[in-house]
């Protein structure tokens, strides 16, 4: 599937069918035993993300690209940093920016649409927590070296693994397609991305970082830093 197409399916899900499912997991309010592992895992893998730039933020501009409901927008705000909070819902976007404290508001700009948009500018850093997951290899290091090539810092992102598990359940999800169904995670072999992003011949090396595993909650890190 192209880029365009994922990117249109996934604005679909989030924007029309899963909205209240994410403000309700974002949030401290009661969820089922199985979305607190996921709510868990997101949580270590937020912090984990967040371990990788400098405690004092400040006069840097950074990139949360594909923000959700804000949390990772919160955290580097107060740490200092000016912040380009951009999601293709414009749902969630309405969501982080009323739980954003209004004391960090001057230090955030929100869009909606498509993170890759040139007229966003340039960065110190970008975050892109779980924003890439739905997406196909070489389409994941395109968007990277498109980044890159605007940003003098690092990228700090996520990916699906190819654990066999998740491997169960996307070839699950393609034999038995539901229309609630988000669309399908793509599993992927950190050293399978840092080939396709060295073949784009964009500055920096793609490393990975740890997983986070947590109930149903299954998550690589990674980086491109020069």
């Amino acid at each position: 599937m192209s880029y365009d197409r994922t990117l249109s399916d996934v604005e679909t899900y989030f924007d029309k069918t899963a909205t209240r499912t994410w403000e309700r997991l974002t949030s401290d309010a009661p969820v089922s035993k199985i979305r607190e592992t996921v709510r868990r895992g997101r949580d270590a893998m937020r912090a984990q993300m967040l371990s990788r730039l400098p405690n004092d933020l400040r006069g840097a501009r950074i990139l949360d690209a594909g923000c959700g409901a804000g949390q990772m927008t919160t955290e580097l705000a107060q740490r200092g940093a000016d912040i380009v909070a951009v999601d293709i819902s414009p749902s969630l976007v309405g969501i982080a920016q009323s739980r954003l404290p209004e004391a960090l508001r001057p230090r955030v700009s929100f869009h909606t649409g498509d993170m890759l948009r040139e007229e966003l500018g340039r960065f110190d850093h970008v975050m892109a927590m779980d924003s890439l997951i739905y997406y196909r290899d070489a389409d994941i290091a395109r968007s990277l070296a498109t980044l890159m090539h605007r940003t003098t810092g690092r990228i700090v992102f996520t990916v699906a693994p190819r654990t066999p598990l998740l491997m169960a359940m996307w070839y699950a999800g393609k034999l038995f397609p539901r229309s609630d169904r988000s669309p399908t995670m793509i599993p992927h072999s950190p050293a399978r991305l840092a080939r396709a992003y060295a073949d784009t011949g964009a500055p920096g090396r793609l490393t990975p970082l740890n997983r986070i595993t947590s109930g149903f909650y299954i998550s690589q890190a990674l980086e491109v830093a020069a």
